[in-house]
């Protein structure tokens, strides 16, 4: 039970860049851009879109078993990615809003907690001799 409400709280919280397909003024704050071009706007409420995807496949994860692995890696290596094309740009990483900067490595934290434990439990107890 816990680990369902874990991941789903992981997965709500990486969905919430889709929002700016609502509130295109989000990105402001999100990503420090006052006026941002329309291709800047179109590409970064897609990347919100495909968050969404993320973030319902982690939910998807928390009920179904087969899924949660996948899920779990694929948000580790899109999070991972993220935060090694940003975080190491000083400029980009002023930029930045602190969730990104807070969440996104808990999160991985998390779901690597997740890869291992539930490979722990999916391993027969024979293999583990």
């Amino acid at each position: 039970m816990k680990m369902r409400v874990i991941l789903c709280v992981v997965g709500v919280i990486t969905a919430t860049p889709a929002l700016a397909l609502l509130w295109p003024q989000l990105l402001t704050s999100s990503y420090g851009l006052t006026h941002p071009d329309p291709m800047t706007t179109a590409l970064l409420q897609h990347r919100g879109l495909l968050q969404a995807a993320l973030g319902a496949a982690i939910i998807w994860g928390a009920f179904h078993l087969p899924a949660r692995v996948p899920a779990a890696a694929t948000a580790i290596v899109t999070k991972s990615v993220f935060l090694a094309l940003t975080v190491v740009d000083g400029g980009m990483r002023a930029d930045m809003n602190l969730i990104s900067l807070v969440f996104d490595p808990i999160a991985i934290v998390i779901l690597a907690v997740v890869i291992v434990l539930q490979l722990r439990e999916s391993t027969p107890a024979a293999a583990q001799v």
